[in-house]
């Protein structure tokens, strides 16, 4: 697949797309609940009693407490900063869990009426990406600055692995293989109490990640994870590209489609019963195959905009199946091939929940030795 074969837009956010993704709508969610006036203020007794609308199942009242949260809080009119912008975000990406039923929440945004009633919310947003300091939301992968957040203490990463590629795709395609024939065990029927495997990322595969370091945070991916470990400590290793290397963008759903219909792998057995918890949807399943990929592009990148707009979504492929971006942090890059190098020697940090992306430099330190073999 070449460049000009792309779904065209590949920048950019709109109301309706961030509306249309269950991460985006959470987005919203978390800004609103965010700009709240100090305890007993009239905003925050309003959104109290929108919450408690929800959780009654009564829509038409919470829906119209809703619409009162947005207009008290100024919206779509008084735009959000940066920081607020990112506490947002974090609290979407924490909540995320594509292997169960949506929450309450969740579920409730996704209809119409509260779609409209966020719909303030939303263009805030839109028009806060147009500023210099958020602009990476919509921007391509960053050349010059990729860090990898290995992450220390329990549950440790490895130091990065700069070459490799091939094997490791490899073996994440014979592996993948091998669990869905595995699954074939499993009931037909998606409401069976199974579960296995969730994410269409090529987690676990020994393939580097990596995002953008942002001014004050090693790298976006120390913050934006899904399903976390706790982490308490990290390193974050600069890595240079080769020249040329192919970066496959992702932006929006139609790339992830189009990514899936020229590379696609079926999952069926492995993700029905997960998938369908988190969708509803019975049928085919698809996820790139990342072995085939790697013949025509190094990297693969899903942007914050794709991110919010895509995840958690049971997205059309082919015509007949499904597909799902589903345990990929905003802003990820996963590398196919040997096409990076170390920068620079890493920087220690640690976790710290007093400042706003939660993490602090901890101050340089004497960088372990790096295996590239």
């Amino acid at each position: 697949m070449s460049s000009a074969e792309l779904p065209a837009d590949q920048s950019g956010l709109t109301t309706d797309a961030l509306l249309a993704g269950p991460r985006g709508r959470s987005l919203c969610a978390n800004l609103l609940n965010g700009r709240l006036a100090s305890p007993g203020g009239r905003v925050r007794k309003a959104w109290a009693e929108a919450q408690q609308y929800l959780r009654a199942g009564d829509t038409t009242r919470w829906v119209g407490k809703l619409a009162e949260c947005t207009a008290i809080a100024g919206l779509p009119g008084t735009p959000f900063d940066g920081s607020a912008l990112m506490t947002g975000l974090l609290a979407a990406v924490d909540s995320a869990a594509y292997w169960q039923v949506p929450d309450t929440e969740d579920q409730g945004f996704a209809g119409e009426a509260a779609r409209e009633a966020l719909r303030p919310v939303a263009e805030a947003v839109v028009a806060a990406t147009r500023i210099s300091d958020l602009r990476w939301w919509t921007a391509p992968v960053d050349r010059g600055l990729q860090r990898y957040a290995q992450f220390t203490g329990q549950h440790a990463l490895p130091e990065p692995p700069l070459a490799g590629a091939a094997k490791s795709v490899g073996a994440w395609l014979a592996d993948t293989l091998d669990d869905e024939r595995s699954a074939g065990d499993r009931p037909e029927d998606p409401a069976a109490p199974y579960g296995g495997r969730w994410w269409s990322s090529p987690a676990l595969s020994g393939l580097l990640v990596t995002t953008r370091a942002l001014p004050g945070l090693g790298a976006a991916g120390l913050a934006l994870v899904e399903d976390g470990l706790g982490w308490q400590s990290a390193r974050c290793w600069p890595v240079e590209l080769r020249d040329g290397a192919r970066v496959y963008e992702v932006s929006g759903r139609s790339h992830w489609a189009a990514l899936v219909e020229r590379y696609p792998l079926d999952v069926s057995k492995s993700r029905r019963h997960d998938w369908w918890r988190a969708t509803g949807h019975v049928g085919r399943w698809l996820i790139p195959d990342y072995a085939a990929m790697a013949a025509d592009w190094d990297a693969v990148h899903v942007s914050v905009t794709g991110y919010l707009t895509t995840a958690g979504i049971a997205i059309s492929a082919d015509g007949t199946a499904r597909t799902m971006l589903a345990g990929w942090d905003p802003d990820a890059t996963w590398w196919l091939n040997d096409v990076l190098s170390l920068a620079s020697p890493p920087q220690e940090w640690r976790a710290d929940d007093q400042v706003p992306n939660g993490w602090t430099l901890a101050g340089e330190s004497k960088a372990p030795t790096l295996s590239c073999a």
